[in-house]
This record gives C-alpha cells, sequence and structure tokens, in this order.
C-alpha cells in the first residue's frame, strides 16, 4: 500500500492529491450529514423523542467541522476512524426491513469519508513537512 501512494505522489504530486481527497473528504461529509439528518428525521416522526434522533447522529460529525474548515492533517485522520462507526450504524440500518437503500447509501457515504480523510491526512502531512 505504501508503494501505491508514493508512486501516485510521483505521478500526480502532492498538491493534486490533497486537493481532490479535499474534495472528497467535502462531498462526502456533506452527503452523509444529510442521510443522517434525513434518518433522524424519520426517527423523529415515529415517537414523541424531540431532537434526540437527530443530534445523537449528527453530533460527531459536527466536533469534526473545525478541523475540516482549518485543514487540520490530524483532525482528518480522527474523522476517518470515527467514518468507521458510521460505516457499522449504515451496515445495521441496511439488514433493516424497508431501510436497505438509506443503509447503503450511509455505507457508500461513509467509506467515501474513510477513504478521503485517510488520504488527506496523508498528503496533507507530507506536503506540510516539504
Amino acid at each position: 500500500m505504501r508503494q501505491l501512494f508514493e508512486r501516485l505522489e510521483e505521478r500526480h504530486g502532492l498538491d493534486t492529491l490533497s486537493r481532490s481527497s479535499r474534495r472528497l473528504v467535502l462531498g462526502s461529509y456533506i452527503a452523509l450529514l444529510a442521510l443522517l439528518s434525513y434518518g433522524g428525521l424519520m426517527m423523529q416522526g415515529s415517537g414523541e423523542n424531540g431532537m434526540a434522533p437527530i443530534l445523537l447522529r449528527v453530533l460527531p460529525l459536527i466536533l469534526f467541522l473545525p478541523s475540516i474548515i482549518a485543514q487540520r492533517p490530524r483532525g482528518h485522520a480522527w474523522l476517518a476512524f470515527v467514518s468507521l462507526l458510521y460505516f457499522m450504524q449504515g451496515v445495521m440500518i441496511a439488514t433493516l426491513p424497508g431501510q436497505t437503500l438509506l443503509g447503503m447509501l450511509e455505507i457508500v457515504a461513509s467509506l467515501a469519508l474513510f477513504i478521503g480523510s485517510m488520504c488527506y491526512a496523508r498528503f496533507r502531512s507530507r506536503q506540510q513537512r516539504q
């Protein structure tokens, strides 16, 4: 895997790779926030829980917003770990009857966020060292 990243860095350059991975992070972050908000709204409509379902789903992602805005590689590395929790949640939601599509979309968005965050943390930290 290390050789693959090194070849990518030689072929495309760190600037291009960090920009494209940042775009992937931003797009998948927004998509995952939208999916989690939609799922929370669906849970909110079925009971008298108030805003709790939405906040419990969205709050961990919102905590990483300062790191994303400030473009900190360490924050993106931690975001990659947190995105795996959303992957597991998406797998569980996909097994529920009638929720397969929502679960699959959450799986795809969380995997894209994981890959984008991991790559951005690597490329940006290497770019800052140079």
